[in-house]
């Protein structure tokens, strides 16, 4: 069997709007990066970079099941010793609205270089305004 190598200038590459108002936020997560990823086209190869854009808008207004509102932990470490910072789901998504819709997709995507560069294609807005207008986004409802 052949490694398959897709010339970038191949393949096309399209813009894809999605509304997370009142949706939640697994599956706003989980529909991302597969089509970030490239996951849904016929010439999708795990080592390159071939998915389409998408712009993510009303990502404050997700919703989450359960008790997570209060229960839903997010860590990072600022590099010191002692410096592991917790803060809950409420808190982050008072300060950044968009963070923990962020931090789901990112956790979905490949770790190291290849998934720096896949998560740099995906735009989140908390609002329902984007400056993407130009790239004619085709909107996706599910």
């Amino acid at each position: 069997m052949k490694t398959i190598f897709v010339k970038p200038a191949c393949a096309e590459r399209k813009w894809f709007l999605i509304d997370a108002e009142g949706k939640a936020l697994g599956r706003i997560a989980a529909k991302a990066a597969s089509i970030v990823r490239g996951k849904e086209k016929v010439i999708f190869a795990p080592h390159h970079e071939l998915g389409d854009y998408l712009i993510l808008i009303n990502a404050g207004k997700v919703t989450v099941s359960g008790r997570k509102y209060e229960k839903k932990l997010y860590h990072h470490h600022t590099g010191f010793p002692g410096g592991l910072k917790t803060q809950t789901y409420r808190k982050l998504a008072e300060r950044r609205p968009a963070a923990p819709l962020e931090a789901a997709i990112r956790g979905m995507l490949p770790k190291g270089p290849l998934g720096r560069k896949i998560f740099s294609n995906v735009k989140i807005y908390a609002g329902s305004e984007h400056p993407h207008a130009a790239q004619n986004p085709e909107k996706i409802d599910f």
